[in-house]
């Protein structure tokens, strides 16, 4: 079973019902099913055949699913873009998985159009805009009068459905390549856990953007799975998204970290009637345990807290998939998930012990796009491994502690170091540089940089963080910046970033 192939299934069991509710519209299964055909045929014409990349930026707004489903019809593979990048990254990730078209949305054309140039397989570019733009297709005047029959494409399960790309420690995204039975296997994970109750009669809402991971599986294709009817709303806004739970009686909430945090701070929410909320989960990122405590006060529902990653599809554990919700703990293994926590030497950790998360199972990854070294490195043995470092207790209830990697955590956004230090290097007046993770009350962790000038040189914080912010997405910009004569080294003259941290984070205020 294909993603394209459930979509049709449901609009076939629930045609008339709404599928998305946007800006005080409601679209029905049928008529998104329609869309999303005339959208294949389209591409179609465009020369999109089995086997291409479509890459896709786009927030969340009906267009999303009507692009990614139609696509997925002619057997081509999505590349979804952070609405947050830059041009730089947009156009390294569309040359480093060869896309033949970009689909994207007027509030980030500027970038798409400075990127256009360093484009070097892209051949069409569709936007939802209001604007004449030379070279470029319109999204709505294209599927005018398009064909809506459904594409006769076969699609097997070990298709690649989706390339997400995820942050490198070599300072390159790498692309995970998601099959179509990677995707299904962890919606029926989900469905198949004792305590995620879902179903058709549910109205939903997609607070997580589409283009992850997160939101785009757990919400997005498992919302069409069980025929939900989804509130869509194109950016997290506290009080609006409050309002909407309350009048469309939102019983589903997928969500991260800051989004329950501005929820339980917001002044006013008790004016709001939540009643309706019954199934609510958090991942992405660590909860703070304080903040489930408040919303559970809030609403009287857990929020079931949960782990993967990105080359998972993405859920490896849930509290919803155990007996109970364990404040602090990320659960147990979903259904037909296999995990160890291992040492250095591949040794199972005695119960209780820290280890490295190694995992296997069908929502497992099929690999990174084009680099056979990175995924056999990730597959030693056998196991994905997640490079966290976890322990497990006696009720088999996992407890994330730590990342053997480097990487930074950011509102749920993987943030390698290494591609941020590139750019720090760039700057003309930068020496040294070095970025950690500092803990942020909001989003989890927050990018700071440390800095050493060369001789004769001086700037400011703001200097250098607007110099990245240029370069790279906001949420991978440096939030603030650390100035010192010189970064501790070995006498290699690598930098010891974790001392580094560790006594930047013991005398923070």
């Amino acid at each position: 079973m294909h993603l394209a192939q459930i979509y049709r299934e449901t609009a076939a069991q629930f045609p008339h019902k709404t599928a998305y509710i946007y800006a005080n519209k409601e679209i029905s299964y049928d008529a998104a099913l329609a869309r999303i055909n005339q959208m294949a045929n389209r591409l179609a014409e465009l020369g999109v055949e089995k086997g291409d990349r479509v890459g896709l930026l786009m927030p969340n707004i009906p267009d999303f699913p009507t692009v990614y489903y139609g696509a997925l019809s002619l057997g081509a593979s999505i590349v979804p873009l952070n609405v947050m990048y830059r041009p730089r990254e947009i156009a390294y990730i569309m040359n480093d998985s060869g896309a033949k078209v970009l689909v994207t949305a007027e509030p980030f054309l500027p970038s798409v159009l400075d990127a256009r140039s360093s484009l070097r397989t892209v051949r069409h570019i569709i936007a939802k805009t209001s604007q004449v733009v030379p070279d470029t297709h319109n999204l709505d005047t294209l599927l005018q009068g398009a064909s809506d029959r459904t594409p006769e494409v076969a699609i097997g399960d070990d298709d690649v459905a989706v390339i997400c790309y995820t942050s490198g420690t070599t300072g390159n995204p790498k692309g995970a390549m998601l099959t179509h039975h990677n995707l299904v296997a962890n919606i029926e994970q989900t469905l198949s856990c004792q305590r995620f109750d879902a179903a058709a009669e549910d109205v939903g809402i997609f607070v997580l953007p589409l283009f992850h991971i997160y939101g785009m599986n757990v919400g997005m294709n498992l919302g069409t799975r069980l025929g939900l009817t989804t509130v869509v709303i194109d950016r997290f806004e506290t009080e609006p998204v409050v309002q909407l739970i309350q009048k469309y009686r939102v019983s589903i909430f997928l969500g991260a970290p800051p989004m329950f945090i501005a929820i339980v701070n917001l002044p006013n929410i008790r004016d709001y009637d939540l009643t309706s909320l019954r199934t609510v989960s958090s991942g992405a990122a660590s909860l703070p345990v304080k903040v489930l405590e408040a919303f559970r006060e809030l609403t009287g529902v857990e929020i079931m807290e949960g782990y993967g990653l990105t080359e998972t599809s993405p859920t490896l554990t849930t509290n919803a998939a155990g007996p109970v919700t364990k404040p602090g703990s990320v659960g147990p293994a979903m259904p037909g998930v296999e995990i160890r926590l291992v040492d250095d030497d591949e040794n199972d950790v005695p119960l209780g012990q820290p280890g490295e998360l190694i995992c296997r199972g069908a929502n497992v990854m099929k690999g990174y796009y084009n680099l056979p070294e990175a995924t056999e490195e990730a597959f030693k043995g056998g196991w994905f491994h997640t490079g966290d470092i976890a322990t497990k207790d006696e009720d088999g209830y996992y407890y994330i502690v730590d990342r053997k990697k480097e990487m930074i955590n950011v509102s749920g956004f993987n943030v390698y170091p290494r591609e941020i230090e590139e750019i720090l290097y760039r700057h003309p007046k930068v020496l040294d540089a070095a970025a950690i993770g500092v803990p942020d009350s909001y989003q989890g962790e927050s990018v700071m940089a440390v800095v050493a000038l060369k001789p004769g040189e001086t700037a400011t914080e703001g200097e250098i963080i607007e110099y990245c912010r240029q370069n790279l997405a906001a949420f991978k910009s440096p939030r603030r910046v650390q100035f010192r004569a010189a970064l501790p080294k070995l006498p290699t003259g690598k930098i010891l970033k974790r001392e580094l941290r560790d006594e930047i984070v013991k005398n923070l205020p």
